[in-house]
């Protein structure tokens, strides 16, 4: 018989709370992408105006990579008080933080109005967002995963994974429209910055839907069970990392190897490429934006199914197709964008994002349910976020490196499937996580999983769960 935490909500109350997570993470990402994708066409320009072209744009996605460097302490902090306090309001802070920090962005000045200040102020921007994605993606997912039924969770839990090709289409679909209307003068004086403004608009919109929601019955109950032991016991909780860390270690080190793979191929397919294909294959900034933005939609559209197949077959096995076949695809995909045609080029990015699909779909619902629900917010973050320093932060400053260096692609490919191989042995290495139960999965005093009478056992004694 169902508790009451694992019964599943009522459909449109699971909806609404889906609809949050979507439209907040979309925001968030929408904000980080736009960042990536001036990077690579504007702000060498703008900010780093003294360099050489190709040594500007390696500048450029520097600064885009300090903001993956701020997304680990954010894990630490949202993770931290995510466990402590509940997933809602990280949430609402974490929207916030993003916003205001691309709004902030689009009234920057730039290196011809202050000099070296610009990029300077660029990157503590750049910071504060990496800061506030670090905690987001830990707790838009868990409120998901925390309020559906079991049966489906992989399939709920994809959708906000959604957010990141969605906000990557309205970035996209935002610079293309504007590089299509505004002459390249007129885009690098000052159409550049509207996109950037436009954030604050959505994240009111987001605000909005994020506040209408319930926080997760999961937690809720997690939190009176603690409360309980502590007035029961006197003892008070472990903080949370140290919960990680004594519990669930070797989960930690396989979230962040499962990460590898797919934070590295998603920034070479859709940051890098702008570079690669402008520079390498002669093609048009208009014409790589479209191919990404329509590779972005039918990413979207597959994440869900991934995540549907998930809930039948395994997170794992999804989770591998998608490893080896981004590993499989990479000579193909720099072969076809080499032929500069646009035909070619959307399908070396439809594809790669498809399989990356394969491994971003089953991600939330997997690393979700590795951890008991006292730490899954920290545990869930830092292994998603920890890895980005080593894995999507440098991807397009490596891929822009070996560029320069080799003057080809080959280096570039064999970095992915590099990437690829570690993937597949920190899956391999893992259990397969798709019938356990949320609200039964509690840390006992010797770090294994205590489930039904056992948990209630557990939960009476002293724990950090």
């Amino acid at each position: 018989m169902s508790s009451p935490a694992t019964a599943p909500p009522a459909p449109n109350n699971l909806k609404r709370i889906v609809a949050a997570s979507l439209i907040g993470t979309t925001i968030e990402w929408y904000d980080f992408f736009l960042y990536g994708s001036a990077a690579a066409l504007v702000f060498n320009k703008l900010f780093f105006p003294d360099s050489d072209p190709l040594v500007g744009t390696l500048l450029s996605f520097l600064t885009y990579a300090v903001g993956f460097a701020a997304r680990p302490l954010g894990a630490l902090v949202f993770g931290h008080y995510g466990d402590r306090l509940g997933r809602k309001k990280l949430l609402v802070l974490s929207l916030l933080l993003m916003g205001g920090a691309t709004f902030a962005i689009g009234l920057l000045p730039t290196h011809a109005t202050v000099g070296t200040a610009a990029p300077v102020l660029l990157t503590v921007l750049r910071l504060v967002q990496g800061f506030a994605l670090g905690g987001e993606w830990g707790g838009a997912v868990l409120l998901v995963s925390e309020h559906g039924d079991a049966g489906r969770r992989g399939f709920w839990a994809s959708w906000p994974q959604t957010g990141a090709p969605a906000g990557q289409l309205l970035a996209t679909g935002v610079l293309s429209a504007l590089t299509a209307l505004l002459s390249d003068e007129a885009f690098g004086s000052w159409g550049w910055r509207i996109p950037f403004l436009l954030s604050g608009v959505l994240v009111v919109v987001g605000l909005w839907i994020r506040l209408s929601v319930d926080e997760s019955p999961v937690f809720k109950t997690a939190l009176a069970q603690a409360e309980a032991r502590k007035a029961a016991t006197a003892q008070v909780e472990k903080m949370p990392l140290v919960a990680v860390l004594r519990h669930h270690w070797r989960d930690v080190l396989i979230a962040m190897g499962a990460r590898m793979a797919e934070n590295i191929s998603y920034y070479v397919i859709t940051a890098f490429i702008l570079v690669y294909a402008t520079t390498s294959a002669g093609l048009s900034k208009q014409t790589a934006l479209n191919a990404v933005l329509i590779a972005s939609a039918v990413h979207f559209a597959v994440i869900p199914a991934w995540g549907a197949l998930s809930d039948r077959i395994g997170r794992r096995p999804v989770y591998l197709i998608g490893a080896v076949g981004v590993g499989l695809w990479m000579f193909p995909f720099f072969s076809l964008i080499d032929s500069k045609s646009f035909g070619s080029l959307l399908l070396a990015v439809t594809v790669g994002l498809v399989l990356h699909g394969a491994m971003y779909a089953p991600q939330a619902a997997f690393f979700s349910e590795m951890f008991a629900t006292r730490m899954r917010y920290s545990g869930a973050s830092i292994g998603a976020q920890f890895s980005s320093v080593a894995a999507g932060a440098p991807a397009p400053l490596i891929a822009t490196a070996l560029l320069a260096e080799y003057g080809n692609s080959t280096p570039i490919a064999l970095y992915v499937i590099a990437a690829a191989l570690v993937t597949v042995v920190a899956i391999a290495c893992a259990k397969e996580t798709r019938d356990r139960d949320l609200a039964d999965v509690t840390a006992g005093q010797d770090g294994r999983e205590a489930r039904g009478t056992d948990a209630v056992a557990a939960a009476d004694a002293p724990t950090s769960a």
